[in-house]
């Protein structure tokens, strides 16, 4: 698989883009704004660059790093996406933003083109009903920091069919990664369990339980976690979490997945974690 589009160039959009790029992919890097675009690069610059200086051996870290960069092709038109075989959709996770696109790429690529949803908690197949092609629509749940992760979680629809799947598995092998595949359900696995977790610590914080630094704290000494639960809902976006725990409310309509009301006056107040300076915790930018 020679070209792949990447949709979005928000953490994991930019993320994905350098793995593909550091793996020998032609990237099409789509985003609806310039400034997006300009930072996803000049991150993806500085992180090639951090890697060969730590000599890293990971696939690309030895190339030069305008050589990896040259396989990028940012852009702010889908139309550019026709050529891409397979694209990794990464939008943020609003469904009137997610259709939207998704009725933008079915317009736009190739009857073939392989679509992958990357996505925290939205059902696949609902994101499959929305096209001309639910057989070629999967899930691909990638980990921050993407370059980094070894595995990801490859999540089957209702309508997707078994060379959607090779195709996928294909896709991370030929990127060193390794793909579990999970059947749809809201969450899938690692976000069902690991957004009931984060959002039951942050009840512990708003309750007084225990501050933030203290409940993270028990997770990385007396489990061996290397990080709290709070510290990756920072590292994650608390805009993301929040949204996430919303979708399981609203799909499974159980009260244990209830939203954490500090949880939400962090959203409201702009204390997003790492990407504004300050979540649970406070960052230097």
């Amino acid at each position: 698989m020679r070209t792949v589009g990447v949709v979005g160039a928000g953490t994991i959009g930019r993320g994905l883009a350098q793995s593909l790029a550091m793996t020998g992919h032609e990237v099409v890097l789509v985003d609806i704004a310039e400034e997006a675009l300009d930072d996803a690069l000049a991150q993806i610059r500085r992180d090639l660059r951090f890697a060969r200086m730590l000599g890293a051996q990971s696939a690309g870290a030895h190339e030069p790093v305008d050589t990896v960069l040259e396989r990028l092709r940012p852009t702010t038109d889908h139309a550019e996406l026709k050529a891409a075989e397979f694209v990794v959709e990464n939008v943020v996770e609003d469904w009137d933003v997610k259709s939207e696109v998704y009725r933008i790429l079915d317009s736009v690529c190739p009857e073939e083109t392989v679509f992958a949803a990357n996505t925290s908690c939205v059902p696949i197949t609902r994101i499959g009903a929305q096209t001309r092609r639910p057989d070629r629509i999967l899930g691909m749940h990638f980990m921050n920091p993407v370059p980094l992760k070894p595995v990801v979680e490859v999540i089957r629809a209702v309508h997707t069919s078994d060379a959607t799947v090779e195709t996928a598995l294909r896709l991370l092998s030929g990127m060193g990664k390794e793909g579990i595949v999970v059947n749809d359900s809201p969450g899938f696995v690692s976000n069902r369990v690991m957004m009931l977790a984060v959002n039951e610590a942050a009840y512990l914080v708003y309750e007084g339980v225990a501050d933030a630094a203290s409940v993270d704290r028990i997770f990385t000494t007396c489990f061996g976690h290397r990080m709290g639960m709070l510290e990756t809902a920072d590292l994650i976006g608390l805009d993301t979490i929040l949204r996430s725990v919303e979708v399981l409310h609203e799909r499974f309509g159980d009260s244990k997945y209830r939203p954490c009301p500090l949880l939400r006056q962090l959203v409201d107040a702009g204390y997003l974690g790492r990407k504004s300076g300050r979540g649970f915790h406070t960052y230097e930018q």
